[in-house]
């Protein structure tokens, strides 16, 4: 038997999960998301990946800047049995969650209780994680505090960068959504409470986080590197001009933390170096490190600032 949902999602992390739900036997009966955005220096209005997503498959779908009582009053009309949260970018109000007869549920990207809030999938990375994964929980007004019905892990490793384990957290997402409608579907649901004293916070990313300290390991470094590829990105500043780092990895090479150790871009840190094998100079499109010393002169020895 079919259920009737609504889907409330914004970024392209959110696209294969709706994708997902729509290709099932369940009926999506509305879709929410962000309302579009003005974006880069032309200021062009861009609708959200979940908008164009409505769009072209004619869903229909609303973006309201504000949940309000007009919002709250659609909803209740729809009769709803699911609410589905990917990513939407606002919180519900109390008044929406309390509607009768709605199971409302939410796939975060982390296992929970690691890393609510903002950012999960950076701060796994940055934090050295093994281990990541999605949570599908009941939506409370607490912040990702909800009983989990599903969670799913996925491993980490020096390589993996936030595109690479976002996309592997939305495919996943996509196949245990299904997992848990059809749970809730038969009645055979059940949600599991957090354990409060293991719960961390993944705060939002700043873009001042993105500068490389070279007095970290490069372990670290190389962390943040991936973590923050491709937005907002790890940077350094060089003769007056900021690189961006797209990728690198460690080489067992031993300097003062900041000093060019190679005219390969060695750089080293508190503990061993890093070579840098892709990058983006200020202004300019990316490249790798053989177009960049083609053109630039590098000087071993050099010490880059702070």
């Amino acid at each position: 038997m079919a259920l009737k949902l609504i889907f409330m999602g914004t970024p392209e992390f959110a696209v294969p999960i709706l994708k997902s739900i729509h290709n099932s036997e369940h009926k999506i009966l509305c879709v929410y998301t962000q309302p579009p955005k003005k974006k880069n220096r032309g200021q062009k209005i861009y609708p959200s990946p979940v908008q164009k997503y409505a769009e072209h498959y004619k869903l229909k779908f609303r973006c309201p800047s504000d949940l309000n009582e007009k919002e709250y009053q659609h909803i209740k009309t729809l009769k709803p049995e699911i609410v589905i949260v990917v990513a939407y970018g606002k919180i519900l109000p109390k008044k929406i969650l309390d509607l009768k007869n709605v199971e409302f549920l939410n796939i975060h990207a982390s296992l929970l209780p690691k890393w609510r809030g903002a950012a999960p999938i950076q701060r796994a990375i940055m934090n050295l994680d093994k281990i990541s994964g999605i949570s599908i929980m009941k939506i409370v007004s607490k912040l990702d505090a909800g009983p989990t019905l599903i969670k799913s892990e996925i491993p980490i490793s020096k390589e993996t960068n936030y595109e690479y384990l976002s996309a592997q957290m939305s495919k996943l997402g996509a196949i245990k959504i299904l997992e848990a409608i059809n749970l809730i579907e038969n009645k055979k649901a059940t949600f599991i409470n957090q354990d409060e004293t293991k719960a961390t916070y993944a705060k939002k990313i700043e873009k001042i986080e993105g500068k490389i300290t070279w007095k970290e390991n490069a372990e670290k470094v190389i962390a943040k590197i991936n973590a923050l590829n491709p937005n907002p990105g790890s940077w350094f500043s060089l003769k007056g001009s900021r690189i961006k780092v797209l990728k690198a990895v460690e080489i067992n090479q031993q300097g003062r933390p900041g000093e060019i150790l190679s005219k390969k871009f060695v750089i080293a840190c508190q503990k061993n170096a890093i070579q840098i094998l892709e990058l983006k100079k200020e202004g300019k499109n990316k490249m790798n490190v053989q177009e960049y010393t083609n053109g630039n002169k590098l000087e071993v020895g050099t010490l880059i600032n702070e």
